[in-house]
């Protein structure tokens, strides 16, 4: 299969994923779908890909042969150089800012942020991965808290009702 073809596949495929998180509902099916069916599969496209490279089986398609370094600038600089060195960082891009959205989906979900808010910070994680998590790390920040605070004082009230109900028993 040429580079290209699979640069096309892994693209569509996590597009799939993104398109469920942000318009169909959050139904436990298609959550699992996503994680089970998309990002595993790209994860193990890019595992398959990079075992390929590493090994020789696969022609990177481009670049210097013989240059997988990961410990220098260089060295990564060189393995984007090639065809397919680029489709397996893609792929790896593709695979962990969908794990990072549907993360993000199903905390929003839990926090009872509307789709309104997400789709903005997943169409950010999806594009600029690292920066729609911060965006989603600050907005979620005061509702987090509001819940533990509400939790911990539910779980005192709970505590001092049963004390109350055992010393009067």
């Amino acid at each position: 299969m040429a580079w290209e073809t699979l640069f096309s596949l892994t693209n569509g495929w996590a597009m799939v994923g993104w398109v469920i998180l942000a318009f169909l509902p959050r139904k436990p099916f298609l959550l699992s779908f996503v994680l089970y069916l998309v990002v595993a599969l790209l994860c193990l496209v890019y595992a398959v890909a990079l075992a390929g490279l590493v090994s020789g089986q696969l022609d990177a398609g481009g670049g210097t042969p013989g240059t997988m370094d990961f410990t220098s600038l260089a060295g990564v600089m060189a393995l984007f150089d090639s065809k397919g060195g680029a489709v397996i960082g893609w792929t790896h891009y593709l695979a962990f800012d969908l794990f990072t959205g549907l993360w993000i989906a199903r905390d929003a979900d839990a926090k009872g942020f509307s789709r309104i808010v997400q789709v903005p910070i997943l169409f950010a994680t999806l594009m600029v991965g690292p920066v729609g998590l911060l965006i989603w790390l600050v907005v979620r920040e005061r509702r987090a808290r509001a819940m533990a605070k509400d939790a911990k004082a539910a779980e005192a009230a709970a505590a001092k009702a049963a004390a109350k109900a055992a010393a009067s028993a």
